[in-house]
């Protein structure tokens, strides 16, 4: 006994030395296995970047949301304890969730009675898409009436959501994310479309992790560390769009959408200076949190699809013919019919005018006067020219999937009804680019939609894009002359583009009147059967917005034109923009206008008296002295009455805001630091805290605004253009 006793104890002393000396045990490092048994890890979500317009609005983000699970299994509630912890009574369960979620209650209370029946009964069970995705509101309704009813084994889980706080807002554009179930079971919120999917690497956060020790029972070991590696958010988008002038665009969509149902509605603002795309948006249209609305076209029809433009492409015709000296504003020419080898081309009243000259012709928008136009230019050289202004080819904009177009070029007859936008095929965005070089002086600009993508987690800039010249294919002079000539069609008693209008300002624009090809080849016929547009800019001697709006096959009432739910969309956008962006009214007389100076450093007192004195409206932040800084900035023309902010030390005492724009607002809250809220587009109508009133950065302020009534003039004269070809 001493012999078998003294040999277990030398051999289990040999095995403490050995695992003493090698800290192994069966090969394995032990503290390995100890970290294995007790390590716990904790994962830190990562937010999805957010989407912003040019001014920092929110357009899209991630926000709190849960999901919704009952517990079916019996053993979740522990014997002998009073606390139920799983769902007893089906039925009234079933009646309940039935009236928070998007499913019967035959289904709700089948799904929980199903899994209560199976062999191995499931802990829980969840309700699909029905259950995801739900806010805290509903959530708390649920709770409250469990309880009222005294219900039990409904929980919920946190998760996080995508949310679009605009709704229907340059959806397709933006396109939309949402959650999807990983291969581990986990939930990653994944882009399925538009900007959502093309930038979902760069939106894509990575997660965070903490890592601990635990006892057997997961309480942390004392003393134990905790090594935090901290989630890194994904990239912030910043967009050109400007989420009031998107507003705009939506606001004036929507009416039009309810009075003519078309079948598809499409438009595009831009500051033809720089390329940025201001507003994007078509019909129909969809939300991108709920999708509701959305069909089975998934594409961007600014980007990716093509049409035949109809009679706007006429302007780059013009271009080209001024730009090579053959151009008679004054000839003459016999309108109504043309014939091309075996092809008879006509204007759209088939009968013409009797003999015009070139310019009555380019403002009636006769197909004829294009026709003997190209004869004096050359087919061959009018080619060269839509090359030139970036036709059939991709513009390179910041998209996925961008279409080239298909400029017809094999025969005469070919090129003949592009030059009035028949035949060939562009994109609506080739339209806009082609346009900002005769409103940019003959500068064609790349368009572009992303400002620039910058990581939250260390302010770098990852993207940053910047404008682009893509080309001059005519020079100033020409598009000078061809904005005089543009501006003519809205003035002139016989122009297409009367309608387009806008008082206090000079528009410039074209209008078009496209057949629609079948898919038998052939083209649509009868009354409302076309696609109605406009392709226009303002203010026309230096144009600081270019829109191009298009309606296709809306429901004419008996008496109405095309261009009459074309012009119930150009007309408030264009307005409502250009006064958002204080742009001055041309019959401002030039007499009243004021170009700051430098106030920088000056006394606050003394500048304000000054700009009094000269009918500028000067606001002051801060409680006076010298002024740290100003808006708008030294050299900018103003007239009277206009705002000009001072900002010095000190509280600020709240001004009248009544009327001010949202862009002026947000100047003011950048300028002064304080938490105002903003709650609409448009102008100032109402504030939550009195003017006069003295504020903190700590204090909100919540200001609301509304556009500006919009005002649709009949004008005297009825437009000639009938519902075919060649408006």
């Amino acid at each position: 006994m001493f012999v078998v006793f003294g040999g277990l104890f030398f051999l289990l002393m040999a095995r403490f030395l050995s695992i003493q000396i090698t800290g192994q045990a069966e090969g394995r490092p032990l503290a390995a296995m100890a970290a294995s048994k007790y390590a716990r890890e904790n994962v830190l979500k990562a937010e999805r970047g957010e989407i912003v317009d040019r001014n920092g609005e929110l357009i899209a983000s991630d926000t709190l949301s849960y999901r919704l699970f009952a517990v079916i299994s019996e053993q979740a509630t522990p014997k002998g304890s009073k606390t139920l912890y799983h769902v007893v009574d089906y039925d009234k369960t079933a009646e309940v969730l039935s009236h928070y979620i998007p499913m019967s209650k035959e289904e709700i209370q089948s799904r929980m009675q199903t899994a209560a029946n199976k062999e191995k009964v499931p802990w829980q069970i969840e309700f699909g898409k029905a259950g995801n995705g739900i806010n805290h509101e509903t959530m708390e309704k649920i709770q409250k009436a469990m309880k009222k009813e005294g219900l039990t084994g409904v929980n919920f889980m946190e998760e996080k959501k995508r949310f679009y706080p605009n709704g229907n807002f340059a959806s397709y554009l933006i396109g939309f994310a949402m959650r999807e179930e990983q291969k581990d079971g986990s939930y990653l919120t994944v882009g399925k479309m538009g900007l959502e999917k093309t930038y979902d690497k760069e939106l894509t956060g990575v997660d965070g992790k903490v890592d601990f020790q635990t006892d057997f029972w997961g309480f942390i070991l004392p003393k134990s560390n905790k090594v935090v590696s901290p989630p890194q958010n994904g990239n912030e988008i910043h967009l050109t769009l400007d989420k009031t002038i998107q507003n705009f665009v939506e606001d004036a969509m929507t009416r039009v959408e309810k009075e003519y149902s078309p079948k598809k509605m499409l438009v595009i603002v831009a500051n033809p200076k720089t390329g940025e795309i201001y507003a994007m948006s078509q019909r129909p249209s969809f939300h991108p949190g709920t999708r509701e609305g959305l069909t089975e076209n998934w594409l961007n029809e600014a980007v990716e699809t093509t049409i035949e433009p109809g009679s706007t492409m006429k302007m780059f015709t013009l271009a080209a013919a001024i730009e090579e000296n053959k151009w008679d504003p004054a000839a003459k020419y016999n309108s109504g019919q043309y014939k091309i080898y075996d092809r008879i081309i006509r204007d759209h009243n088939r009968v013409g005018w009797g003999p015009i000259t070139f310019l009555e012709g380019f403002q009636r928008s006769s197909n004829v006067s294009m026709a003997y136009l190209l004869e004096r230019l050359g087919d061959r050289k009018f080619i060269e020219y839509l090359e030139k202004f970036g036709f059939g080819e991709k513009v390179g904009i910041d998209l996925p999937h961008e279409a080239p177009g298909y400029i017809l070029d094999s025969y005469p007859s070919e090129r003949l009804t592009t030059s009035y936008g028949q035949g060939s095929t562009v994109t609506p965005i080739q339209m806009i680019q082609a346009a900002t070089a005769i409103a940019n002086d003959g500068v064609m600009m790349k368009p572009y939609v992303i400002d620039e993508i910058i990581n939250p987690n260390t302010d770098e800039i990852v993207q940053n894009h910047k404008s682009e010249e893509k080309g001059r294919p005519i020079s100033k002079e020409t598009a000078k002359k061809v904005r005089e000539i543009l501006a003519s069609t809205v003035t002139s008693e016989v122009g297409t583009g009367r309608k387009f209008a806008l008082p206090g300002y000079d528009v410039g624009g074209k209008t078009g009147t496209a057949e629609i090809p079948d898919s038998r080849g052939k083209y649509l016929s009868g009354d409302g059967n076309y696609l109605y547009s406009f392709l226009g800019m303002a203010p026309i001697d230096d144009p600081q917005l270019v829109t191009y709006v298009l309606v296709q096959q809306p429901q004419l009432e008996l008496g109405e034109i095309g261009s009459d739910p074309v012009s119930k969309v150009f007309k408030p956008v264009m307005e409502s923009s250009l006064k958002y962006l204080n742009i001055l009214p041309e019959n401002v007389d030039k007499t009243e206008s004021f170009k700051l100076k430098d106030y920088i450093g000056k006394d606050s007192k003394t500048v304000m008296d000054g700009l009094g004195e000269k009918g500028i409206r000067p606001v002051l932040i801060g409680e006076g002295g010298e002024i740290a800084a100003q808006y708008p900035s030294e050299g900018t023309k103003l007239t009277k009455d206009a705002l000009v902010l001072l900002r010095t030390a000190g509280k600020t005492r709240l001004p009248d805001f009544t009327g001010w724009s949202k862009k002026m607002v947000l100047s003011f809250k950048q300028q002064s630091g304080l938490d105002i809220r903003l709650n609409g587009d448009g102008f100032v109508t109402e504030q939550s805290l009195s003017p006069g009133t003295v504020v903190n950065e700590s204090d909100p302020l919540v200001i609301m605004l509304q556009p500006p009534k919009e005002q649709y003039e009949k004008p005297e004269v009825e437009d000639e253009e009938e519902q075919i070809i060649g408006g």
